[in-house]
């Protein structure tokens, strides 16, 4: 494929009052503060609500891939990110007993692709977002738990929707934005009915190691030297570690079997019982498990769809990221998709030439159009993950160990079906989920403008037809959903 350019910075916009929205956003983690900056990019005005006292984010690493930081950098976030950033040279595949599988070049993808790998403490890219809604105006309450969305008629064509505090507080808005997470209320208002996460069975230990202890050791010290990503895949488990903070944080997750009891999804672990599930491993992950003092456990959790759709018919509410379709980490890809989503329906409302119903329908269609499927089918191939990584030793794991090999022989460059056809392969055969052949060609290389540009004209055409034939609005609200 031809190298792509990195995007250049998106300049604020300035609005007249007859096309700027006053937008709600229920949540400040990663999906809600992304949105925010992408609303007010495009001229819009911001509140947070958080229901937390204060505002922060808890957890470890988190992987950007190409595609989310194509999206960072169009926020204005290179300089202030790039401080923080680990840029790992390569991924590693291992079997469980440390024995090489596979690698993918992370720079020769780089390269290609216009933007890098990105390797962050959550904390940082967190608190980077926070300060970057805040210095584009974003204004934010905290200890703001949202129990409600009503509705009322503003006039004009025009509702607006009310987002209901747990204290009685009102705050009414032209769109509220549900960008509350995995567990979300927002999901549950919208579909009027108690919808807790799918539980997948399986829970993560993550923990945070200091490099000081591991630089001391010959056999550690590589890990550090060199920053790369490395996934460990054993029956029923798979570990992942890689280098955070310009080399002073070491971090590692270990995903097992979920044994948390029901109703719990966060439980301090016991770090002995930690190392027993991994004595045999290859030797480097009990050494690197020796030098951890403390472990949390998270159950991880699901949420594969939202049916009929994410907006409610008066398109004054609708929801983004976790809210909509958490999925696994095995992609690396839900905080990303969290911030695919905020930009795009930033996008989205930057096209808009007014404020009524009809205006906003038309944006929230589009922005659904551009996400359904693809965050579907993001959650799809986590299962699949999910799997790949887990299997027991014997024909299954040959396969797919023999399947690494030959996707491996590619090399880094995209190739055609044909000539996977003539090397009996096939596209998104590579158990390897970010090279070309896995996910790569339509997970990696998403632009957000492209598809918001590309869909805006289906959508416009597709309501065109439909007015054209039907003239009540309930026709046309229906006609309009039907694009999704």
């Amino acid at each position: 494929m031809a190298p792509r350019s990195k995007p250049e910075p998106i300049q604020q916009k300035t609005r007249n009052a007859e096309t700027k929205l006053d937008v709600l956003i229920i949540g400040a983690g990663l999906g809600g503060l992304g949105a925010a900056i992408s609303i007010l990019l495009q001229g819009h005005n911001v509140h947070i609500f958080e229901a937390a006292s204060e505002i922060g984010e808890v957890g470890a690493g988190i992987q950007c891939l190409p595609n989310s930081t194509r999206i960072l950098m169009s926020w204005g976030l290179e300089e202030k990110l790039g401080r923080h950033a680990t840029h790992p040279k390569q991924c590693n595949y291992l079997g469980w007993k440390g024995n090489k599988l596979a690698h993918m070049d992370f720079h020769a993808y780089s390269d290609q692709l216009g933007t890098p790998f990105w390797d962050f403490h959550r904390a940082s890219l967190h608190g980077e977002l926070l300060a970057r809604a805040k210095e584009l105006g974003a204004e934010i309450t905290t200890n703001a738990r949202v129990m409600d969305i009503e509705y009322e008629d503003a006039g004009n064509g025009t509702t607006h929707a009310i987002a209901v505090l747990g204290d009685g507080r009102r705050r009414s808005a032209d769109l509220v934005v549900g960008a509350d997470g995995i567990n979300s209320r927002c999901r549950e208002i919208l579909l009027g009915k108690s919808d807790p996460p799918l539980l997948t069975g399986d829970l993560a230990y993550r923990l945070l190691l200091n490099t000081s202890d591991m630089l001391a050791d010959p056999e550690l010290r590589p890990f550090i030297d060199s920053p790369q990503v490395n996934y460990w895949m054993g029956p029923d488990a798979h570990a992942v570690n890689y280098v955070l903070r310009g080399g002073k944080l070491f971090n590692m997750v270990l995903l097992v079997p979920d044994d948390l009891p029901a109703g719990a999804n966060t439980l301090a672990g016991n770090v002995d019982e930690m190392r027993a599930l991994y004595q045999h491993w290859d030797p480097r992950i009990p050494k690197l498990l020796a030098l951890c003092e403390s472990v949390t456990k998270w159950r991880l959790c699901i949420r594969p769809g939202l049916d009929p759709t994410w907006s409610h018919p008066s398109s004054a509410f609708t929801i983004l990221g976790d809210a909509a379709h958490a999925t696994l980490p095995y992609l690396a890809s839900g905080a990303g998709m969290s911030l695919e989503d905020g930009h795009v329906l930033g996008l989205c409302l930057g096209r808009l030439t007014g404020t009524t119903d009809a205006d906003k329908k038309l944006a929230l269609a589009v922005y659904e159009r551009c996400r359904r499927r693809r965050t579907e089918r993001v959650v799809a191939r986590g299962t699949t993950q999910q799997h790949l990584y887990h299997v027991h030793d014997g024909p299954e794991q040959q396969e797919r160990d023999d399947l690494l090999r030959k996707y491996s022989a590619l090399g880094n460059q995209p190739a055609t079906t044909e000539e996977l056809g003539l090397k009996g392969l096939k596209e998104e055969g590579d158990p390897f989920p970010w090279r070309w052949e896995g996910c790569g060609k339509w997970l990696l290389t998403y632009v957000c403008e492209d598809d918001v540009e590309a869909r805006w004209g289906e959508v416009r055409s597709k309501i065109s037809d439909d007015q054209s034939s039907f003239s009540s609005s309930s026709t046309q609200d229906i006609e309009i959903r039907s694009v999704l």
